[in-house]
């Protein structure tokens, strides 16, 4: 997924100041929630972006709906609104994500499977393979998706391993078109 230059800008500048704030830490999990919470609700994505509803509803919204954060999070969302950018709020906050777990060296890994693994599973799958620098840190992203019928599909960073039985099956499949 590209991200916008609009949200890097507005990521790396959060990231400045909680960084000599000391701040990063708390703001990362209130990020968190953030895109959490846009992400699950549609009608949220949907209030932000319509651009009938005025700013000063928008910002009132957005201030009971995340009362619980912190000022300089409260701040950065009703900024964001000011300046028409509420569509990339959930964009901002994933971008600070990724820069701070960057900054720790936390690798993203995302699996892919037919149906919903146990941690156990999640376990063996990712010590079964030397995509992962089991030394760093990582977050583990787990995506249910029906159509690959069964296995996994492991990305990690740029690279993917692809377990999955709908790829195998497409490998036969071709294999019996050029025989």
């Amino acid at each position: 997924m590209r991200t916008s230059k609009v949200a890097k800008r507005y990521a790396q500048g959060l990231l400045n100041f909680t960084q000599e704030a000391g701040l990063t830490t708390s703001v990362f999990g209130e990020m968190k929630d953030l895109v959490n919470t846009i992400e699950k609700s549609k009608e949220l994505q949907s209030f932000f972006t319509s651009p009938i509803i005025e700013v000063k509803k928008k910002i009132s919204v957005s201030a009971e709906i995340f009362k619980s954060f912190s000022p300089v999070t409260k701040n950065l969302i009703q900024l964001v609104i000011k300046h028409g950018r509420e569509g990339q709020l959930s964009n901002i906050g994933q971008e600070f994500i990724n820069k701070v777990e960057d900054m720790n060296e936390v690798q993203r890994i995302t699996l892919t499977s037919a149906t919903a693994l146990s941690q156990e599973n999640i376990d063996n799958i990712l010590k079964s393979t030397t995509l992962v620098n089991h030394n760093n840190q990582f977050d583990v992203k787990s995506i249910i998706n029906p159509e690959i019928l069964g296995g996994y599909i492991l990305r990690v960073g740029d690279q993917q391993i692809d377990a999955s039985v709908k790829s195998k099956l497409n490998r036969l499949n071709k294999e019996f078109q050029l025989n």
